[in-house]
């Protein structure tokens, strides 16, 4: 590998790799010599300049000595006036750049305005993040994915993993745009198998174009697969041929790399929640898609500024969601402060959907950020209605696999978490099994159980929780949905 002297010294932590199709926001550091470095946020461009032309070699930040990025990374700029030693040589570089870097990626064009009643976007384009989160063998895909017609917007993951064969396994596919397809492809490895871990329309939607595009990958979704207001079978929503999966891992031809357990609940309400959570051995990763998640202090980096200034705004949602206080009206200028407000509101609002005061979000965003939780979400709508089969669930997987991190398909990923962790974010299931059952344990057996559980417990906001409870109510008194075990529990 080509290396450029001084390059560790523009190290970034190992998961921040090359991204192509960003925006590099060049400059020529150095415009007085033949040759000049041109420094962007994911990596750095070197390069010998003429009268003519500007030959770069892009070298990752990540890198431990300023290693090319990959064998493509060499690229030639022809064709730009490029005057040696003066300040519009830097400005045509930085373009020319540019400009490659964004002729490499693809399109980021996907037309979506699906999904009943809320579409999910972006509805035109998705710009997609690839990292390599272990060297040659497994990478993570990233794009943003909004809740339509909000300001409301996150990041989606797929995980890719190569397989002992030498193909791909995809987890949990995104938006085949043609840059994903393209930074795919520089894997320079097939395609083999393209998996739907969940019943989730969100995931699910994005299972035929990609199949389509790799058509010689096998398909596998989650059992119990169903679609509302109609309950469509796959043909019909473009998934053909899919194998369904089985919580018999010898079924699965890379079940000797990759073991999965599935959760499956039909008795939920209006119908089946179904997760399948995979263990890959060589990394001891576990892979889910819902069950867990962990808000990270800052956006992700997929999340663009233009949403989260949107969502920093005083709309119509913060004015109702105050907590009764003055709503002031000011413009919103573009700077940390109100990106990282506009992250917070975010959260605040996939984790509770009508949180108690959006005006003011950092004392509930510090509540429920950097650690692993369960959604509020799926807690109270899924997870309280059948605890006994989640508990077996994650009891099973805590038992059985020896991972030391989780790749959860939205927020951050991977994750350092182990077994005690995982089911640390479960605590609340032992209650309401308990209860249920009507267990008598020894007066010192219950006071350890309950002193343990109360130390690992996530203590979820009771104000913000209150949206999340009054909706579950009408759920339940409409029949959509089944009672919570234990009224006591719902928080």
């Amino acid at each position: 590998m080509a290396r450029v002297p001084g390059a560790a010294a523009m190290r970034e932590t190992p998961l921040h790799a090359s991204v192509l199709g960003s925006s590099f926001n060049a400059k020529l550091v150095a415009p007085n010599s033949s040759s000049g470095v041109v420094y962007g946020r994911n990596g750095f461009f070197d390069c010998n300049l003429s009268a003519a032309s500007a030959e770069c070699e892009f070298f990752c930040r990540a890198s431990s000595a300023g290693e090319l990025c990959s064998p493509s990374s060499r690229v030639s700029i022809l064709n730009s006036t490029v005057r040696r030693g003066s300040r519009a040589s830097g400005r045509v570089l930085a373009s020319a750049v540019e400009e490659t870097g964004k002729s490499k990626s693809g399109g980021r064009f996907y037309f979506n305005v699906t999904g009943f009643p809320f579409p999910l976007g972006p509805f035109l384009s998705r710009r997609t993040i690839r990292t390599e989160m272990q060297r040659g063998s497994i990478w993570l895909f990233e794009q943003e994915q909004a809740l339509g017609f909000s300001s409301v917007t996150t990041n989606t993951r797929m995980t890719v993993i190569k397989l002992k064969s030498g193909g791909l396994w995809v987890h949990a596919p995104i938006g085949p745009t043609d840059e994903c397809i393209q930074l795919l492809k520089e894997l320079e490895l097939p395609i083999e198998y393209i998996v739907l871990p969940t019943f989730a329309y969100e995931h699910k939607i994005f299972v035929g174009p990609f199949s389509r595009a790799f058509p010689k990958a096998q398909v596998w979704v989650a059992p119990r697969q169903w679609s509302w207001p109609l309950n469509l079978p796959l043909p019909f929503l473009g998934i053909f041929g899919a194998k369904v999966l089985k919580d018999d891992e010898l079924v699965t031809p890379w079940a000797d790399e990759i073991e999965h357990k599935i959760l499956s609940c039909p008795e939920v309400g209006i119908g089946p929640y179904v997760e399948v959570a995979f263990y890959h051995k060589a990394s001891r990763s576990l892979l889910v898609t819902d069950a867990v998640i962990f808000v990270p202090d800052k956006p992700p980096s997929v999340v663009s500024k233009e949403a989260l200034l949107d969502a920093a705004r005083n709309g119509l949602a913060v004015k109702v969601l105050s907590a009764g206080k003055e709503v002031p009206d000011d413009p919103i200028v573009d700077n940390e402060e109100n990106r990282q407000r506009g992250w917070e509101r975010m959260v605040l609002q996939i984790l509770f959907l009508g949180p108690s005061n959006l005006l003011e979000p950092t004392q509930s965003f510090r509540q429920m950020s950097k650690k692993l939780i369960v959604s509020p979400i799926v807690k109270t709508l899924v997870y309280n209605k059948v605890p006994d089969k989640v508990k077996i669930w994650v009891d099973s997987i805590a038992r059985d696999w020896k991972f030391k991190q989780i790749i959860p398909c939205h927020f951050s990923g991977p994750v350092a978490a182990d077994a005690r962790v995982f089911k640390a974010a479960f605590a609340f299931l032992s209650d309401l099994v308990e209860e249920k059952s009507g267990s008598s344990e020894s007066p010192l057996s219950s006071l350890v159980g309950f002193f343990g559980r109360a130390a690992a417990a996530v203590t979820y906001p009771t104000a913000d929780m209150k949206t999340l409870s009054s909706l579950d109510n009408f759920l339940v008194s409409t029949g959509a949905v089944k009672k919570t075990v234990s009224g006591k529990k719902k928080k």
